[in-house]
């Protein structure tokens, strides 16, 4: 049987903008035109770790809970024959009544471990989150939902081709799993 170690992970990208460094002349401030809109687009990921496969999902209806992440996980499910090994961090939606009987009936094809509280730097794809925010979100207007939207699933779909750009955002943890 194939395994798949897999570090689930979401990330929500505001369309009324996110600033990063940027230079002016002295005097002159900066202005970055934003929407005025507090909406986000959040997205589900997930790494298989060995093969730098890159599953992801957008969900712009609503609340993330516990039905979303399932319908993910079963979409995910249906692209892969492998039994996944999913790392996660400790939100509701993960470990909820409704998704603990989810990874019990699944457990022929999910195994799940969760990681300590506040700890998102032992997960490596929010490093994919903060690289796809840093070239394709900051600084950028965005004055429909849909232009951000589109925006970021323009960023995932280039990294679902890039298989050794993702399993370099690892870094020291796939050196420790080669020694």
């Amino acid at each position: 049987m194939y395994t798949s170690t897999t570090l689930k992970g979401l990330a929500s990208f505001p369309q009324w903008g996110s600033l990063t460094y940027t230079w002016a002349k002295r005097g002159h401030q900066p202005v970055v035109k934003t929407s005025g809109q507090r909406k986000g687009y959040k997205v589900f990921g997930l790494i298989d770790y060995f093969s730098g496969r890159f599953f992801c999902k957008g969900h712009d209806e609503g609340r993330l809970n516990s039905e979303s992440y399932e319908a993910f996980l079963t979409e995910v499910l249906s692209r892969t024959r492998k039994h996944i090994i999913l790392i996660q961090d400790g939100a509701r939606y993960h470990t909820s009544k409704a998704m603990k009987k989810f990874f019990t009936k699944k457990a022929y094809r999910i195994t799940v471990y969760n990681l300590p509280s506040y700890s998102p730097d032992y997960n490596p794809i929010e490093k994919l989150w903060k690289k796809i925010k840093e070239k394709e979100i900051h600084l950028h207007h965005f004055p429909t939902f849909d232009s951000l939207k589109d925006k970021v699933e323009e960023a995932l779909l280039h990294f679902k081709d890039l298989k050794n750009e993702v399993l370099s955002l690892f870094g020291f943890y796939k050196n420790l799993a080669e020694a």
